[in-house]
């Protein structure tokens, strides 16, 4: 069996300010500050990703292009829309769909969706406030996934 990491990043901060809908919603000053520190953080403490699984809401986006501009080898990107207002569940599906040949994916997100998911995986409740970063190491196979029982190896959130 191979093993494998997944990475949940939450996207960062919001701008509410406007009247865009939920989907088009841009980062704020604060979001645009934090998602770099981000990327920093995965370089230093991910060794590689093989891909990043993202929501195609634009604050997702954002977060994913500003955080994988600070890694010396960005990987390739998969918008998914199932990742967008996803459940738990709805997250296992699609980390369920990966290829094996993946050894460590990150998924660029969306709470309640995040923090529900780390819970499952690892029977442990963690915080995930926008930017905040999830290490999971996962035995056996992505298609098992929902079957397994992960190992958080770290947590972390850039400064505001």
């Amino acid at each position: 069996m191979t093993d494998h990491t997944l990475v949940l990043l939450r996207h960062a901060k919001s701008d509410w300010s406007g009247d865009e809908d939920d989907r088009h919603r841009p980062l704020a000053a604060r979001g645009r500050r934090q998602a770099p520190e981000a990327g920093r953080w995965l370089a230093s403490g991910v060794e590689r990703i093989d891909l990043a699984v993202v929501s195609p809401a634009v604050r997702a986006r954002s977060t994913w292009e500003l955080a994988a501009a600070e890694l010396a080898v960005p990987p390739p990107v998969r918008l998914e829309e199932d990742v967008y207002a996803a459940s738990a569940d709805g997250l296992l599906d699609v980390l369920a769909g990966l290829p094996e040949d993946l050894a460590t994916v990150v998924l660029v997100g969306h709470n309640p969706g995040l923090e529900d998911l780390v819970e499952q995986l690892t029977g442990e409740w963690v915080s995930l406030p926008t930017s905040a970063v999830a290490v999971v190491d996962l035995p056996g196979a992505w298609a098992d996934v929902a079957r397994v029982t992960g190992v958080l190896r770290a947590t972390g959130r850039p400064p505001s």
